[in-house]
């Protein structure tokens, strides 16, 4: 729950968001949901009180460089050989079923 005496979401938004949402919730949900937005929201104040304009922003916490490695043709498969255990090939290619009526 919120650290202030105010909840950061009440019952009745929680119900209110419910109804344009078209979802029946019963008293209990009501109540579970309420509780639970408002300690995510609770919790989403905590972190941006934390945040700082001199803070740059990421995308991951530890700073990395080139971390693909290196496109570098090796031997493999021929056509031939990887199709060899396929149950249909067409045009060198493995045949699938028809899916969703596509041609």
């Amino acid at each position: 729950m919120s650290t202030d005496s105010q909840p950061a979401i009440s019952r009745d938004e929680v119900a209110h968001l419910a109804r344009l949402s078209r979802l029946a919730l019963d008293d209990a949900e009501l109540d579970r949901y309420a509780s639970q937005l408002d300690a995510i929201l609770s919790h989403v104040a905590q972190i941006s009180e934390v945040a700082a304009d001199d803070v740059p922003p990421t995308a991951h916490p530890a700073d990395l460089r080139d971390v693909l490695r290196e496109d570098v043709v090796r031997p493999s498969l021929t056509a031939e050989q990887a199709l060899s255990g396929a149950p249909r090939v067409e045009q060198e290619r493995f045949a699938v079923p028809q899916i969703l009526g596509e041609e």
